[in-house]
């Protein structure tokens, strides 16, 4: 029969190997998965525990909580609640302070503790999982406390003062395995940032890829020898080498993107690409995220940190087309971003200086949107320092076959024929037309012309079948898109009796949802005093 001393020399050497396991193990966990199958399979049963948690103290000094734990569907619990609690617990809980106030283990006796009537919510949990007893060791890393290693036994007594000495041994371990594994963890986590951003930057080099390509200006739409064409490109070629906020203005069609382009092109930013913004093709609760940017998390559905429009365009040109639609309360960051030279990512705390140069361009009365509340002042005198007004098309009727030829030879060439001319009757109806889509008008229809034309030279041009009440002589008669929106929605509001929404309502006959009806509404400047009974007169 072996003698105590025997006994002891065994335990003692069975302890020497067990650490020498564990110290090589917990040196190789490079992630909390590795780290858990160690304390899973070679902990627990060399201590006489049923099951463990690892609490470290967050960040804020205040709280700790669970770090690593035994698998929670593991412990069997008859109120059917499990005693791993996510949530941030109380350091001065009676429990956690006086483990990590301790250099030496402490052991708990549960029944004991829950007499005291104010034990921490998780030792109720363990309690109803059977649990008796509950050991805890401090765990240390450079001499500072990190948290708590709990063990939890089923029955009292499983846990000895002779085991403290190999349950400080452990947590020193745990200290700097743990300590590994976090600064990997955040190391993966840079990684993983610096790899989203690197998609990022794909994502935007591919927008604008896709941008050059896509904007690159058209054949003719500078082309003019009309008066009003030579001041307007006299008036590009003085603002282009400045910095000066241009503002252009005219009819939809005619060519205000372009003249974006050209006074780009001619500034000493013409390296890199203008960036465009459509205010107008934006949702209202979407712009300011293209204009500004976010930080990932800042709103439901900011996966990803993004870059916005403003700040790409740093060091180059901003082309926000028709700011006029721009939402009133999003002004105002634009009129600081432009005074400031700064702004923020939506969501972020970090202040971003930018070197823009700014065009703006509206089919609006800027003046008129001003004087009825939709248009801020101050923004308006901001923008509109270098304003330069397209003619439309009708206007400059001497520039008609230039422009025509010119979008002939292109078509043609695009498509593989060989056109010569356009015949002086087809170009006579080109003439007389009126033109209310202006330029782009007169492009699409030389494309579609060009497509259906066999022959070398263009014999007819099919104009709009209404282009009878479009000659000249009749402008007076010409209604915008916009005006011609603007009453027929109000024809169908009053015939649904001043309704929106429901069966009945106007949005049902339009066949628009709700929403968008009263955005549009509200766009036209329509309120209710032009639908209500008795208030019919616009």
């Amino acid at each position: 029969m072996k003698d105590s001393k025997e006994i002891t020399a065994n335990t003692k050497e069975q302890q020497y190997q067990l650490l020498l396991t564990l110290a090589n193990n917990i040196a190789g966990a490079r992630n909390r998965a590795d780290l858990w199958e160690i304390l899973t399979d070679q902990l627990l049963s060399t201590l006489h525990a049923s099951y463990y948690t690892v609490c470290l103290i967050n960040d804020n000094d205040q709280t700790h909580s669970p770090f690593l734990y035994s698998t929670p569907d593991s412990i069997p619990s008859v109120t059917g609640e499990s005693p791993i609690i996510q949530k941030k617990h109380d350091w001065h809980d009676g429990i956690f302070d006086r483990g990590i106030a301790s250099e030496t283990p402490l052991i708990f006796d549960l029944d004991a503790v829950l007499k005291t009537g104010n034990a921490p919510q998780y030792v109720y949990h363990w309690y109803n999982s059977g649990i008796r007893e509950m050991a805890v060791a401090r765990i240390m890393h450079a001499k500072e406390p990190k948290g708590l290693l709990y063990l939890y036994a089923r029955q009292k007594g499983s846990f000895t003062r002779d085991q403290y000495n190999l349950l400080r041994a452990i947590t020193d371990m745990l200290g700097s395995g743990i300590s590994n594994i976090l600064a990997n963890e955040k190391i993966e986590a840079q990684l993983q940032e610096i790899d989203q951003y690197r998609r990022q930057l794909e994502q935007e080099n591919n927008y604008l890829r896709e941008e050059r390509s896509k904007h690159q200006p058209a054949t003719g739409s500078m082309i003019g020898q009309s008066a009003a064409m030579q001041t307007i490109q006299e008036w590009v070629s003085k603002v282009s080498p400045t910095d000066t906020t241009v503002l252009i203005l005219g009819e939809t069609g005619t060519g205000k993107e372009m003249i974006a382009h050209a006074i780009h092109a001619a500034s000493s930013r013409s390296q890199q690409l203008m960036i465009k913004v459509n205010c107008a093709a934006l949702p209202a609760n979407l712009i300011e995220s293209e204009l500004f940017g976010h930080e990932k998390g800042s709103f439901t559905g900011a996966l990803e940190r993004r870059i916005g429009k403003i700040e790409l365009a740093n060091n180059s040109t901003l082309f926000l087309d028709e700011i006029g639609e721009m939402p009133l309360e999003l002004q105002a960051k634009i009129l600081r971003a432009l005074q400031e030279k700064e702004i923020e990512r939506i969501g972020g705390n970090a202040t971003i200086k930018v070197n823009v140069r700014l065009i703006a361009a509206t089919n609006r009365n800027l003046q008129q949107e001003v004087a009825a509340g939709r248009f801020r002042h101050d923004l308006y005198y901001r923008l509109n320092v270098f304003p330069v007004e397209l003619p439309p098309l009708r206007q400059r009727r001497e520039d008609i076959p230039l422009l025509a030829n010119s979008f002939m030879q292109r078509f043609a060439g695009n498509m593989g024929k060989q056109l010569d001319s356009i015949a002086p009757a087809a170009m006579k109806k080109l003439l007389a037309y009126h033109w209310p889509g202006n330029i782009r008008e007169l492009e699409h229809l030389l494309e579609r012309t060009v497509l259906l034309t066999t022959s070398s030279t263009i014999e007819d041009i099919q104009l709009p079948g209404n282009a009878h009440e479009l000659l000249p002589g009749t402008a007076d008669q010409v209604q915008s898109l916009a005006d011609m929106e603007r009453e027929y929605i109000l024809k169908i509001v009053r015939l649904s009796g001043g309704r929106i929404s429901g069966p009945s309502g106007a949005a049902a006959k339009l066949q628009l949802p709700h929403t968008t009806l009263i955005s549009k509404m509200q766009k036209l400047g329509i309120r209710k005093t032009h639908f209500l009974d008795g208030a019919h007169n616009d």
